[in-house]
């Protein structure tokens, strides 16, 4: 419910770009996520949750501590920021090779609660899923169906408990295809000029 600041919260992400990189897209490997355009309620549910132990991360867990980034202030304050960045459709996609039945099971799985275009939702913190890193969504998906992310809806994880290999790859692989709407796109040669 705090008002951001949002110049405090560019201070704060200047420590999380060796990450995330300075425009907040992160990288196709999978290991950092794009973050820009993320919903300011969904930043704001995860650095609590890495706080208080419901999900891991070697690379993440000692960045969100409020020694680093500070108190509930400074976490609405940098969520503010990361929203408002521009993103990235560049981002790494899978095979491409079965792609109705990725659409299918989406429609099917996953539309309800992420949105017919990944778009999510700020008010029912609901993570933005467009155009996110499909390495990524394939280990947090590993992860959310393995029982090592903690704060994962049990509703999704009841849903994904029989899809095998080939459903995994197909429904990620399309969901990485989802893109945001042109006012979120960044143009491909963008730099964050916060960074200049």
């Amino acid at each position: 419910s705090l008002t951001p600041d949002i110049a405090n919260g560019l201070e704060i992400y200047r420590g999380c770009a060796a990450c995330h990189q300075p425009e907040g897209w992160g990288n196709t490997s999978g290991s950092v996520p794009q973050i820009a355009g993320q919903h300011r309620k969904v930043i704001i549910r995860q650095l609590a949750d890495f706080r208080a132990g419901n999900r891991d991360s070697v690379l993440m867990v000692p960045y969100a501590t409020t020694e680093v980034i500070g108190g509930t202030q400074a976490v609405a304050d940098v969520a503010g920021y990361i929203s408002t960045l521009e993103m990235s459709v560049a981002n790494g996609r899978g095979a491409g090779d079965d792609l109705e039945l990725g659409q299918s099971l989406y429609e099917k799985n996953c539309a309800r609660c992420h949105g017919a275009n990944g778009e999510g939702s700020n008010d029912d913190a609901v993570p933005r899923i467009q155009a996110q890193h499909y390495r990524y969504l394939v280990r947090q998906y590993q992860w959310i169906r393995d029982g090592k992310r903690r704060n994962a809806n049990a509703e999704m994880v009841q849903q994904i408990h029989d899809f095998g290999d080939r459903e995994m790859k197909a429904v990620l692989d399309y969901t990485s295809r989802l893109l945001p709407p042109e006012e979120f796109r960044a143009p491909s040669d963008w730099k964050n000029p916060d960074f200049k």
